[in-house]
């Protein structure tokens, strides 16, 4: 049996031990992200650990197209292989497809950070041997490394909820740090687009896809704006996608001369560029709040309706604003009552906040 040198010779990992020869150290392993910018991230940490469990292995990552670019650069991923829902694996034939393709691949693992019930059946029709993952959604019987996701780790941060996963499937964790490596020619090309003549650059992202309960209104990031470019000579980068255009105008139209809008105009990789070189970063709960957590980026996160302990920004540099309102965090994607969650935070208060991070940075 190889055993990392790493891991004390007692400790139990299931998949290590399995009856079959072949899979004491697998040589292949695919791992099924998870479908959105920001639990990919989130689940950085565990995909280290993996990485630092199977060295010799190689590793596989099959994710959406638009989270691809999350594990793109990163040292502890092989290859990615595309999961496309919208084009060439949509439907059941295109699952069927997908399947024979993995089939064909013959991996030896898979650990599924996905929970859903399609992530098992897939890693089920492919044959994979060892499907590990939690038993949720019903998907128990279709693995062979199940681990009973326990009610404590739903109040504790998404990073360590998939840490967990790999404790209970006897893996030793690694460090609860998010790791996102950029390609040099995405930083390249972020330094040509933003070059401030003088001040800051503070990017601002006022979308969120999940829905309008988790967003700041537009008219008051667009006054933060006007008062960031009047006070500090500030460079504001609008961040989002094409769906936050008409809130980029709105921003814009504060501050005429020191707003950039990139909103559905950057790929994902690019976003994250421009992300990396911000002196600050204000945000909505988003995808790439958890960017600027991941680049280390000083950063202002503003939330309402979700749960900042849970998927808050995972970083010594972030600072969450919110508001301790009885119904908040109510988890839902549309306001069902007067939306004070987010109306009863104030311009100054964001704005106290940036200044702090500005007047430590200089």
């Amino acid at each position: 049996m190889n055993i990392p040198m790493s891991r004390p010779e007692s400790s139990f990992n299931p998949l290590l031990t399995s009856a079959e020869s072949l899979l004491a150290q697998p040589r292949t392993i695919l791992i099924r992200s998870t479908n959105w910018i920001g639990d990919a991230i989130m689940t950085t940490p565990a995909v280290r650990t993996i990485r630092e469990n199977f060295p010799q292995a190689t590793i596989s990552m099959l994710a959406w197209p638009w989270v691809a670019d999350v594990f793109a650069a990163s040292p502890h991923i092989d290859e990615i292989l595309l999961y496309n829902k919208n084009g060439e694996h949509a439907g059941l034939p295109g699952m069927a497809r997908l399947t024979r393709m993995l089939r064909e691949r013959r991996f030896e693992c898979a650990i599924l950070l996905q929970n859903a019930f399609e992530a098992a059946l897939i890693a089920f029709g492919a044959a994979i041997p060892v499907r590990a993952g939690y038993t949720t959604d019903g998907r128990g019987l279709l693995l062979t490394h199940g681990v009973r996701l326990r009610a404590a780790i739903k109040n504790k941060h998404q990073v360590y909820y998939y840490q967990q996963l790999l404790q209970g499937l006897g893996l030793r964790p690694g460090a609860n740090e998010l790791f996102l490596r950029l390609p040099e020619e995405s930083r390249c090309w972020a330094q040509q687009q933003v070059r401030p003549a003088s001040g800051p650059l503070i990017g601002l992202n006022p979308g969120g896809t999940y829905g309008p309960a988790k967003r700041w209104p537009a008219e008051k990031f667009a006054r933060l704006a006007g008062r960031l470019h009047t006070m500090f000579g500030a460079t504001l980068a609008v961040l989002g996608t094409s769906a936050d255009g008409a809130t980029a105008q709105v921003i814009k139209s504060a501050a005429p001369k020191g707003v950039l809008d990139f909103t559905g105009r950057t790929s994902l990789t690019q976003a994250m560029a421009l992300i990396s070189r911000c002196d600050a970063f204000v945000t909505n709960d988003s995808g790439l709040m958890h960017v600027g957590a991941a680049l280390d980026i000083p950063l202002v996160a503003i939330f309402g309706s979700t749960n900042p302990k849970t998927t808050g920004p995972f970083s010594r540099k972030a600072c969450v604003v919110r508001k301790e309102i009885p119904c908040s965090p109510c988890l839902q994607s549309h306001c069902p009552t007067d939306f004070r969650c987010m109306e009863e935070i104030g311009v100054d208060e964001v704005m106290r906040v940036v200044e702090r991070i500005l007047v430590k940075n200089n």
